[in-house]
């Protein structure tokens, strides 16, 4: 199957960008035009804006990751369960109350590995939240995240800590450091809330598990070769699955 050209255009500039961190779009335009993309700056410049990507004002020393053979990398996943990422994302139920949701993925494989949807979500829901991740499918090597308080407090590192998983945060208000989670958030978004009206925690909570189960299952990913992140866990053949669910569950509406 031939791919998209922009798709995998906007996949080579992503993948420029955080590999060489202090270059421009004109230089990676530069360096598409090395690799034999007949592209013009412009382009390249609109794909930037909308990727977010920009040359940090301030370049942080960062360590590499080494191993026992002499090799290293630049804190890139390179397998499942490698690198998992976490993040909240904000929303409000049609009463204007607050409702907040913890992302949690596999950079590798993209598969979303859970949403928590609740009011209100602290470091302690978290620890509750990856413990039973764990459970599930044993621990990843590092975990990335910005510097919330949520995932900073000293419950947590300390966590993490005894069950030998690192932690990986990101710069501070440098969003692009944890793309792979972003770029999902912002898919959950544009694909779900924005269309969405929520009347209640337990309604918001029954669309957005659905919505998580087409997305791992069904749903075509453009860095995956337009397959989903995890096609083995199948679901049955149903048409329209979130009105479906609006019809033939019965939520009762609170707070």
């Amino acid at each position: 199957m031939v791919r998209d050209r922009e798709a995998v255009l906007r996949e080579e500039i992503v993948h420029l960008a955080c590999q060489y961190g202090r270059y421009g779009y004109r230089r990676i335009t530069a360096l598409l035009h090395n690799d034999g993309w007949r592209v013009n700056h412009k382009c390249v410049e609109r794909i930037w804006r909308q990727e977010g990507l920009k040359v940090p004002q301030k370049q942080p020393k960062r360590r590499r990751l080494w191993f026992n053979d002499g090799s290293c990398i630049r804190l890139r996943p390179e397998y499942r369960d490698h690198v998992w990422s976490y993040d909240f994302v904000a929303d409000r139920t049609s009463n204007g109350k607050a409702l907040r949701m913890l992302t949690v993925m596999d950079e590798y494989t993209r598969e979303c590995l859970a949403i928590r949807v609740d009011r209100k979500l602290n470091s302690y829901d978290v620890i509750e939240q990856l413990a039973e991740l764990f459970v599930q499918r044993g621990t990843p090597d590092f975990i990335r995240s910005d510097n919330g308080a949520e995932f900073t407090a000293k419950a947590v590192r300390g966590w993490l800590k005894r069950l030998g998983v690192k932690t990986l945060y990101i710069e501070p208000g440098s969003p692009w450091e944890n793309g792979y989670i972003e770029s999902f958030n912002g898919k959950l978004r544009d694909e779900l809330l924005n269309g969405e009206i929520f009347d209640a925690v337990l309604e918001a909570r029954v669309i957005i598990d659905q919505w998580k189960n087409l997305y791992n299952r069904k749903r075509p990913h453009s860095s995956l070769g337009y397959k989903p992140p995890a096609p083995e866990a199948s679901l049955p053949d149903q048409r329209n699955q979130l009105d479906l669910i609006r019809q033939n569950t019965q939520i009762q509406v609170g707070t």
